[in-house]
């Protein structure tokens, strides 16, 4: 398979050690590109629900994939999140081409883009309600499985798909994350900031809208998760793009092997990382 040059890849909400996660389709993705820089922008490993009686070999094998990217030279980043929140306490360790972090500002030509996980701007994560949000963790994967089984049933029936988990995912946001209030909370601190785009993940919504306010304006971008939606962000022609991955055929090529690469940080220029803590946006 020829693959797609890519500058950066975003991904998040992958959810490996999880019944919800989709190994599979992740691990196609993956082998359709060559980025330069990937960023693992959290729940990426999934703490929350993790056994050590459930990590199948699809799931290992998108581990090892990441691991045969970083060998050929591709720069990855691991930021935090809230399900792989346990790995916070080692934040901005670096092994060669490898950095963990809690957030991650990159330049590419000359635009500042601000990308962290979300979590932090989220009620439903902290204190008392943490434990409220693990025990919605667990009852969604269950209605995954229980979504899978109908799926089944109605491919036998010759019935179109449904996906009840993404209409009570798609509720949940509404009435308790809030969606539109958590994209205009980081939009105006990225303004605030001077930050040309600002990129999320956590709340399992792709999205891409430019967010005005009386101080300016910025790219807001979330890259979605790999339980529903199985999309990424992509840098590529100077721009970000949102990608679908198609689980019928594989991701093709559709950009040129060959392509002008932009000045992207990396080590030969500068990289700016920082510890998330409430206080630092607060």
């Amino acid at each position: 398979m020829q693959k797609r040059c890519v500058d950066v890849a975003v991904i998040s909400d992958l959810h490996l050690g999880t019944y919800a996660c989709r190994a599979a389709e992740f691990l196609s993705y993956l082998k359709s590109i060559s980025p330069r820089l990937l960023i693992l922008n959290g729940d990426i490993i999934d703490g929350w629900q993790f056994s050590k009686h459930y990590f199948p070999p699809a799931h290992m094998a998108v581990i090892q994939e990441i691991f045969q990217l970083l060998s050929g030279g591709t720069r990855i980043i691991y930021i935090t999140g809230n399900h792989d929140e346990v790995l916070r306490r080692y934040a901005d360790l670096q092994l060669g081409n490898f950095q963990l972090a809690d957030k991650v500002v990159i330049e590419i030509n000359g635009k500042m883009t601000w990308i962290f996980h979300g979590d932090v701007f989220d009620h439903t994560t902290k204190r008392q309600a943490k434990f409220w949000g693990k025990l919605g963790s667990n009852g969604y994967a269950s209605l995954l499985a229980f979504n899978r089984l109908i799926n089944w049933l109605a491919k036998l029936a010759g019935r179109e798909k449904l996906s009840l988990s993404k209409k009570v995912m798609q509720q949940f946001n509404k009435r308790f994350v809030k969606i539109e209030a958590f994209e205009t909370m980081v939009a105006e601190l990225a303004i605030e900031k001077k930050y040309h785009c600002v990129i999320c993940g956590h709340i399992h919504q792709p999205g891409k809208r430019v967010i005005t306010t009386e101080k300016g304006s910025v790219t807001y971008l979330n890259s979605g998760d790999w339980v529903e939606h199985l999309t990424a962000l992509e840098y590529h022609d100077n721009d970000w793009h949102i990608h679908t991955h198609e689980e019928t055929t594989p991701s093709t090529a559709k950009l040129p092997v060959l392509k002008p690469q932009p000045q992207v940080m990396t080590n030969e220029i500068a990289i700016y990382l920082h510890s998330l803590t409430h206080s630092a946006i607060g």
